[in-house]
């Protein structure tokens, strides 16, 4: 019975347009880098830019590529099956789904955060590469290209979504309290983007964590602390509360109190102040614009001096080198000027009290 059917299917078979159908197919495989190629080029000198072509081939180059492949399959089976009517119904679904896909596989490609698109949105808006925005836009491009996809290959099946959204809707209010941590975390990534208290690279510091900005997403970001961990912070957290921007200081900050001995005399005191304060201002890695060195306080067991002055640099390595070099030069002109430095003490006195023997007389 077996060999039956097959013989009869053999005789059905029409080897002449199964052959040309199959030379079609091959065809295309052989000229499948070849059109791209072509085809690349004639949309580059078109239509793109010359500055955005590479970009635009390397987005679209395998799609395009597997788009011819899909027409060479499309025209073999319509060449090859034309008079199965029904069949070629489902086929002409099949190829228009799978060009959708194509489609939005190359545009998908263009949404990525590298992309000459959104590189040229954030040129026009003058937002710099350290920003978050253009990544967390590009998040938010691919996901609606995913859903407009699945809605549109849907819809060519005959699955239509709009059940689905009247069911989301008579669902709507639970839904809304169920997620509403996820769309304050959402809304606070959206707040913390547009009005960019950091970017990515700064180091930061609130009172969840402090480290380095290293990405956010749509419900969190991520902190590399200076342990070498990373922290998420919930974005609605992280909007809410202050946030110290340590990389945005445009010079760094000094300010301590030193305490040198009580019986320090005065005219080297005043003198050893003075030295300081000039070896400050002519210091190369020290701010001009605002240097105190004052003797500011009698403390119980010393006399207290003010420094107050800025770094130049705001790294954090060559800050500490400045600081270092001029702790050094601080007590090189106390010890040259003879000013010791206070340490704690006590002092005790002790009073004697003198007797005086009294003589009494009566009357």
């Amino acid at each position: 019975m077996n060999l039956e059917w097959i013989q009869q299917l053999v005789q059905t078979i029409r080897w002449t347009d199964l052959s040309i159908s199959i030379g079609i197919l091959i065809v295309f495989l052989l000229l499948r880098k070849f059109l791209t190629h072509v085809l690349l080029n004639w949309i580059n000198k078109r239509w793109i830019k010359s500055e955005m072509a590479n970009k635009w081939s390397s987005a679209f180059e395998k799609p395009l590529s597997l788009f011819i492949l899909a027409i060479g399959v499309y025209l073999l089976i319509h060449y090859f099956m034309h008079d199965h009517v029904l069949f070629m119904s489902s086929i002409n679904r099949i190829f228009r789904s799978v060009t959708v896909i194509i489609i939005g596989w190359g545009v998908f490609n263009l949404s990525a955060s590298s992309s000459f698109l959104l590189g040229s949105i954030s040129k026009r808006l003058g937002i710099d590469d350290s920003s978050m925005l253009i990544p967390f836009l590009s998040k938010v491009m691919r996901l609606v290209i995913i859903v407009l996809i699945i809605t549109i290959v849907s819809g060519e099946w005959g699955y239509s979504i709009n059940g689905l959204v009247a069911g989301l809707g008579l669902g709507s209010l639970a839904i809304a309290l169920a997620a509403k941590d996820t769309l304050g975390n959402i809304l606070g990534g959206v707040v913390i983007i547009l009005e960019k208290p950091f970017s990515k690279g700064d180091w930061i510091m609130s009172p969840s964590t402090e480290g380095i900005v290293e990405d956010i997403t749509f419900r969190s970001s991520k902190i590399r602390t200076f342990a070498d961990s990373i922290v998420t912070v919930p974005n609605a957290t992280l909007a809410n509360e202050p946030i110290t921007n340590w990389s945005r200081m445009g010079k760094r900050r000094i300010t301590f109190n030193l305490g040198v001995a009580l019986n320090s005399n005065r005219e080297s005191l005043a003198t050893a102040l003075s030295r300081i304060e000039d070896e400050l201002r002519h210091h190369d890695d020290i701010d001009p614009g605002t240097i105190m060195v004052r003797f500011n306080e009698f403390n119980e067991s010393s006399l207290g001096i003010f420094f107050y002055f800025f770094t130049k640099t705001t790294v954090w390595a060559e800050y500490l080198a400045v600081r270092q070099n001029i702790n050094l030069m601080i007590l090189q002109i106390l010890e040259e000027e003879g000013v010791r430095l206070a340490y704690p003490t006590n002092r005790v006195y002790v009073e004697q009290e003198e007797q005086v023997q009294g003589k009494y007389y009566s009357n």
